[in-house]
């Protein structure tokens, strides 16, 4: 892959790229309706095209969107799912010189003099930053080196995206203003690589019991505000490891590791891994799970953990009242709502939040069935063509709900494309 020798890295810069982006976009869609309107696969993937080549040029916050939107496949059209994958972590790398230049500026020194046989090539490249090798008193390494920039550009990014978020999505303002936010907050944080290695630190600590799963040892001192270095972590990713076809046992053993490590952080922690893509992970035929990125964290409050888990519990459906008190009190209906938007919304919610909760319900999932995946894309898709919530004036369901959403749909795929049947008991009930 072609090494990028420089990022934009003003706002006029960056919002100059945004602009040339638009215009192809415009561009994509003149041509779509001069020939009738009729190759709409064809206008998403060349959007799509287009709109990644910039993202992934511009990288941080830009392209960490992509990284995010590539995960909600109820969301997206395929094209643009697809390609924006690209993002969780095989990114234009940066090239040598702008990476020896980070070392310099962070470290005092280049990263030939810190490391023996630093890799002059990333390993990895995804959004936020891209991760070489080297060698620490004979062990390998995995250095993580931040993009330059990122940090600056988050919030100017951000409302450079907006446009392009509303037109992909079809999302009203108010929603995407609340997404937005949220998004933001976490990002903000993913950029601060000194608050990664002291949560890294921390959770690998608080989760190290259980079996199975490997965090990195960290190395405070050889990491700073931009570059985390830490323990080199035998595994594939996913992908890779599907490709060696292992066995149903292992894929379920993998499973049950992934489903235990979010069931113990979301209920007893109340802190959440709330990046659950295929580059954070790595898999191993042994049945070992590695768990390498630490960078977006989503802390609950008790109060939005018992309202939010409340409402995912059996017995909310078994009084119209009950749900409508529990839907309330996360501002997914109002007091002041219409009659009709009462019960439009609740009925909406109910089939959304059934299927949110199906494999907690079954005690045992096989997330392997494609009827479940394909109703939850198919449920996304028909969602986002009923005019009711394309034109509601209101942003429903609080901003805290967004990272823990994406964190649940996130497992799921991950799971699905495992192929893995999990105990799916959770903690809830005792963590109350």
């Amino acid at each position: 892959m072609k090494e990028q020798e420089k990022i934009p890295t003003s706002k006029v810069q960056r919002a100059s790229k945004f602009v040339s982006t638009g215009a192809k976009v415009g561009i994509n869609y003149l041509k779509y309706y001069a020939t009738g309107a009729k190759d709409k696969e064809r206008l998403d993937t060349a959007n799509a095209e287009d709109i990644y080549s910039s993202l992934s040029n511009l990288k941080g916050s830009a392209l960490k969107v992509a990284q995010v939107l590539s995960m909600d496949q109820g969301i997206l059209p395929e094209a643009y799912t697809k390609k924006f994958a690209m993002a969780q972590y095989s990114a234009p790398p940066l090239s040598l010189p702008l990476v020896v230049k980070t070392f310099k500026q962070e470290l005092g020194k280049s990263p030939f003099e810190v490391f023996k046989n630093f890799s002059k090539n990333a390993v990895n490249a995804a959004s936020m930053g891209q991760v070489h090798s080297g060698e620490l008193n004979g062990k390998k390494m995995a250095i993580k080196v931040q993009y330059p920039g990122v940090a600056n550009s988050v919030i100017s990014d951000l409302n450079l995206i907006k446009p392009f978020a509303t037109r992909i999505i079809g999302m009203k303002g108010a929603d995407v203003e609340q997404y937005i936010e949220e998004v933001k907050d976490r990002l903000l944080e993913e950029t601060d690589y000194d608050l990664e290695l002291k949560r890294s630190v921390d959770l690998s600590y608080k989760l190290g019991f259980l079996e199975g799963i490997k965090f990195p040892k960290y190395y405070p001192e050889y990491s700073s505000k931009r570059i985390i270095t830490m323990e080199w972590l035998a595994g594939q990713h996913l992908d890779e490891f599907l490709a060696t076809k292992p066995s149903q046992e292992i894929r379920n053993a993998l499973g049950q590791k992934m489903w235990d490590f979010y069931n113990y952080q979301l209920h007893h922690l109340k802190t959440l891994h709330a990046d659950p893509h295929p580059g954070n992970f790595l898999f191993s035929n042994d049945g070992t799970l590695g768990v390498i990125d630490f960078g977006c964290i989503k802390e609950l409050d008790d109060s939005f953990y018992h309202r939010f888990f409340d409402l995912l519990l059996p017995s909310t459906f078994e009084s119209e009242a009950l749900l409508e008190e529990r839907l309330l009190a996360l501002n997914m209906i109002f007091e002041d709502d219409s009659e009709y938007e009462k019960a439009f919304f609740k009925d909406v919610l109910k089939e959304s939040i059934t299927m949110l909760s199906k494999p907690i319900v079954a005690n045992e999932f096989d997330f392997g069935d494609k009827a479940y995946m394909k109703q939850i894309f198919e449920y996304g898709e028909q969602m986002s063509k009923v005019p009711e919530l394309r034109k509601s004036k209101k942003a429903r369901g609080p901003k805290d709900a967004l990272f823990v959403n994406r964190t649940f749909f996130g497992l799921y795929n991950l799971l699905h494309d495992l192929g893995a049947v999990v105990n799916t008991n959770w903690d809830y009930e005792m963590a109350k």
